[in-house]
């Protein structure tokens, strides 16, 4: 090979040499930031988000009770399923449609509004029907349950009739006399929606039960508050439920209800139609109405 071939090839090496180097001296150097940059609307940080699931107590048993909360305004409003545990499981699957929709929906969340949703308040009870923890299909509802099955806590109370309201050792469901503690809060699960209440003081409180097919005001010994027939009445015409402002089917004391309306709490008690059925629909129609009536607050 003659010394011109020679020549090109150290020349064509060296070029090769020199734009390996300049690749590297590039791909080192640190880079502008960009500005003026438009975030498509599709990726844009959502104004109101769910802080995921919170645990604000535990069971007799140890489970977990569990918190979802919705947006950072002042105002609360409280829903709590699950009060009878597998007795009303639909009430339940109820509570947790409502958090799949408000983490798909989260700009019908109120800007001064928080949405704190407690799905199941008595999880030992639920425990009992579903045999799992956490969340559940209808797949996994046993095909016959023995009456009142889950209706009540492990230490077999009814937490509905463990609250500072008119309490009493005992009380009655239906025609059976059921337990109500060794006194007012004295289960865990009670503890923890008091404890949580006094905390936030929400602006009202729903509790989903079934199956009255009808929407109950509450009231302790100083009557209906008139804030919690507004909220009753909202409620039921938006879900086409009955609404009905003084339960007396049968003789009650210690519920949720009763209590919260004796610290000036409107709250309210939505019957579903049937143990099996959310009527998702009808009650979201309710919920909204509710939303609404605090955004024109």
């Amino acid at each position: 090979m003659s010394r011109l071939h020679y020549a090109i090839l150290g020349i064509g090496g060296l070029i090769i040499i020199v734009g390996i180097l300049v690749l590297v001296f590039i791909d080192t150097q640190p880079t502008e930031p960009a500005t003026n940059v438009t975030v498509p609307e599709e990726v844009m940080p959502a104004t109101v988000s769910s802080t995921g699931a919170k645990t604000i107590g535990h069971s007799v048993e140890g489970r977990a009770i569990e918190l979802f909360s919705f947006g950072t305004g002042e105002k609360h409003l409280l829903f709590v399923g699950g009060m009878h545990g597998g007795y009303e499981w639909n009430s339940v699957l109820l509570s947790y449609q409502f958090i799949d929709y408000l983490n798909d929906n989260l700009g019908t969340v109120p800007s001064d509004v928080t949405i704190d949703i407690i799905p199941s308040i008595n999880p030992d009870g639920l425990y009992a029907v579903i045999q799992k923890e956490g969340r559940f299909t209808t797949a996994d509802i046993p095909a016959t349950t023995a009456l009142g099955l889950g209706r009540f806590n492990a230490n077999q109370v009814d937490l509905n009739r463990n609250f500072d309201c008119k309490w009493q050792p005992t009380s009655s469901w239906r025609s059976q006399i059921v337990s109500a503690g060794t006194m007012a809060f004295s289960e865990p699960e009670t503890i923890a929606l008091r404890d949580f209440v006094n905390s936030t003081r929400p602006e009202a409180v729903i509790f989903w039960h079934s199956q009255a097919n009808a929407v109950y005001a509450s009231e302790c010994t100083n009557g209906v508050l008139p804030s919690t027939i507004a909220l009753m009445n909202t409620y039921a015409e938006a879900a086409n439920y009955k609404s009905v402002a003084s339960f007396d089917a049968y003789p009650v004391t210690g519920d949720a209800e009763g209590w919260l309306a004796s610290i000036g709490t409107p709250a309210i008690t939505v019957e579903l139609a049937t143990h099996e059925s959310t009527e998702w629909n009808k009650n979201l129609a309710g919920v909204k109405a509710i939303l609404d009536s605090y955004q024109a607050k």
